[in-house]
């Protein structure tokens, strides 16, 4: 174990290192960034529960451990069942694989793509194709006020590069697969992606993190999505990672005028994790959506930060949260819906759900409206219980068990954010994870 101050020195450290290498494989136009990144995270430090935004999540365990980087070059041996085992199936999509953060093209299959969509490892996209990357990177997800994304920016080495060119749909969803390990020693991974859909285009975007069981590592993710005038996105988180692991990450959306963009995030794994969700609606008419579903048990800690900014006239938002902790688990939500001055005619609603399985489970929810304008529809709410008395007495009148009734009830409470999802492989995969995830809330 190590302190805080000794910690920020041994990324500094690990940055010196890291340098050196940037200079030798073609990304050395990134350094100036990379160094402003690094340079702030310092002046940051782990955040701590003395300031709002952190106040429910402790991420001192984080800070305490020597987390070494993650090899560029990881050992792919015994993962492919792994990943068969792990991640959904279907045949027909496009499908990058990471290991630590580093793509693996064994493991990868791209095709059936679109002419000109670009779907690729942002490594090689930084190294090649500058002109691409370098308008949009770092330009959304800011690391001046985040220092995991400080973190992400400075030792960013791979992830994937998206690009859906003008009035291009892409039938079929493209999965981002990260797979986590740690051999011996607990380790840390940067993944980064760039999905930039450009005007009157269509996909639909999948990231699945997972992980190995009993194993420690640190994944600190970065996504920065820009989607274009009258696009539309459906975008996909699943996390699953170790139940020792910690994960952090952020995902950063800007839209254009009359764009569509729906996100649904599932986090069940992790020891402590902290996903944001930041949406900016910067053109007018744009409508987002965010639906999200986390289950802990144990003692994992989840933490769910969303902020919705309406900054045009004519927008719409629709938030839905719910989550489902057992055992000592502890849960977050902070949601803010935040309507700028210029956003008349904003309708937004959210809205946080949760279902509390035992006595030591604990949530602590906080949805907000900050709005700057009159001529607005907004609103929001949050409810904390637990299973409905009723409802089970009705179940075990007609015959059905204690522990299968609490079962039927928190399954049809969960699969309503998973029968939102319209990627039908995907559904499938997260029903059946929810099934196996029910039986062990009767121990």
């Amino acid at each position: 174990m190590i302190d805080v101050t000794q910690a920020k020195e041994n990324y500094r450290a690990q940055f010196a290192r890291f340098e050196q290498e940037l200079a030798r494989n073609g990304q050395g136009w990134t350094s100036s960034l990379r160094g402003a990144a690094i340079s702030r995270f310092a002046e940051l430090g782990f955040p701590t529960t003395r300031e709002e935004e952190w106040k429910y999540t402790n991420v001192a365990p984080i800070a305490r451990i020597p987390f070494a980087p993650a090899s560029a070059e990881p050992d792919t041996s015994g993962l492919t069942q792994a990943l068969a085992d792990l991640a959904f199936r279907d045949p027909m999509a496009p499908q990058l694989v990471f290991i630590n953060g580093s793509y693996v093209q064994e493991l990868s299959a791209v095709h059936t793509l679109p002419q000109h969509v670009r779907v690729e490892s942002l490594a090689s996209a930084l190294s090649a194709d500058r002109g691409q990357v370098e308008p949009h990177l770092a330009r959304y997800a800011s690391y001046q006020a985040h220092a995991f994304t400080a973190l992400n920016t400075a030792f960013m080495r791979d992830g994937a590069f998206i690009h859906v060119p003008r009035g291009t749909i892409v039938e079929q969803p493209i999965h981002l697969v990260f797979i986590s390990t740690a051999s011996g020693e607990a380790t840390v991974s940067y993944p980064r992606n760039l999905i930039v859909m450009d005007a009157d285009s269509q996909a639909a975007i999948v990231e699945s993190y997972l992980g190995l069981d009993n194993q420690v590592y640190l994944t600190a993710a970065v996504t920065e999505i820009v989607v274009a005038d009258h696009s539309v996105l459906e975008h996909y988180t699943l996390q699953q990672q170790s139940k020792q692991a910690f994960h952090v990450a952020l995902l950063q959306v800007h839209q254009g005028r009359s764009s569509n963009v729906t996100c649904h995030s599932i986090a069940l794994g992790g020891a402590l994790v902290r996903n944001e969700a930041n949406v900016v609606l910067d053109g007018e008419g744009a409508e987002c959506t965010l639906n999200g579903l986390y289950m802990v048990t144990g003692q994992q800690h989840v933490d769910n930060h969303t902020r919705i900014d309406h900054v045009k006239p004519h927008g719409t938002s629709r938030e839905l949260y719910k989550g489902v902790l057992d055992g000592r688990a502890r849960g977050v939500f902070n949601g803010k819906i935040y309507v700028h001055p210029a956003a008349q005619k904003t309708d937004a609603k959210q809205t946080n759900k949760n279902l509390l399985l035992s006595q030591d489970a604990l949530i602590d929810t906080k949805p907000q409206l900050e709005i700057y304008n009159n001529d607005v529809k907004c609103g929001h709410g949050s409810t904390i219980g637990r299973l409905d008395e009723d409802a089970l007495f009705y179940l075990r009148a007609r015959g059905i068990g204690l522990e299968e009734a609490r079962s039927l009830l928190t399954y049809a409470f969960a699969s309503e954010i998973i029968s939102r999802m319209k990627i039908e492989p995907l559904s499938v995969k997260l029903n059946e994870l929810l099934l196996t995830w029910l039986p062990k809330k009767q121990d």
